[in-house]
């Protein structure tokens, strides 16, 4: 069972993650913006029903690696910790961009749900985060580790939820914000990298 502590810090640079631009968060922003706050919302339902997926094959994978293989898991801490540091030096080199509006058809919620799942499974990237993510806030000793990896992966949807879901309602005049505020976008993504740099510096002193 997670600690109170844990799910706190755990859901905290969850929120803070999503908030920090990205491919997912700015297409939800761009879809409410342009057809309605519905088709957000329904794009946000779908990514974060991928993210279903990734909870499970990380849930799995890394229970295994964590009980099997202590050279595995040191592997695995390092690789995790290096990518992390690497999207922190991308966060940090990221220049603010518009955020180019295109007309079109209204699609419908059906197939920007489907949208949104598609984009998320397909992106292998979101596996390899979250076996460098989740794993720092599981503890070998609070229980079978499976069982942590999903809660952190439910908590994990649940603030993307929250912060995605938000973005969708107010996505007008966020788009406008984020277009006219450079500096806006720079403190995000500066942001985004302090968090990655922690999360390697944390995940470097885990112990198994």
């Amino acid at each position: 069972m997670l600690s109170v502590e844990t799910i706190s810090a755990f859901f905290i640079a969850s929120a803070l993650l999503a908030i920090a631009p990205g491919p997912d968060n700015i297409f939800v922003l761009t879809q409410s913006a342009l057809h309605g706050r519905l088709s957000g919302l329904m794009v946000v339902f779908g990514l974060c029903t991928g993210l279903l997926v990734h909870t499970g094959a990380v849930a799995l994978g890394v229970a295994v690696i964590i009980q099997s293989s202590t050279l595995a898991f040191s592997m695995l801490k390092f690789i995790g910790g290096g990518y992390l540091v690497y999207l922190a030096w991308r966060a940090f080199r990221a220049t603010p961009e518009k955020i180019r509006m295109h007309g079109g058809q209204k699609h419908g919620v059906g197939v920007l749900y489907r949208r949104g799942i598609i984009m998320n499974v397909t992106n292998p990237k979101v596996s390899i985060f979250f076996l460098a993510f989740l794993p720092q806030f599981a503890d070998p000793q609070r229980g079978p580790i499976s069982l942590q990896m999903v809660s952190l992966g439910v908590i994990f949807i649940f603030a993307t939820i929250l912060i995605f879901g938000i973005i969708a309602l107010i996505g007008g005049a966020l788009g406008d914000w984020l277009n006219r505020s450079e500096r806006a976008q720079r403190i995000m993504n500066r942001t985004a990298g302090t968090v990655f740099v922690g999360l390697a510096l944390k995940l470097a002193t885990v112990e198994r």
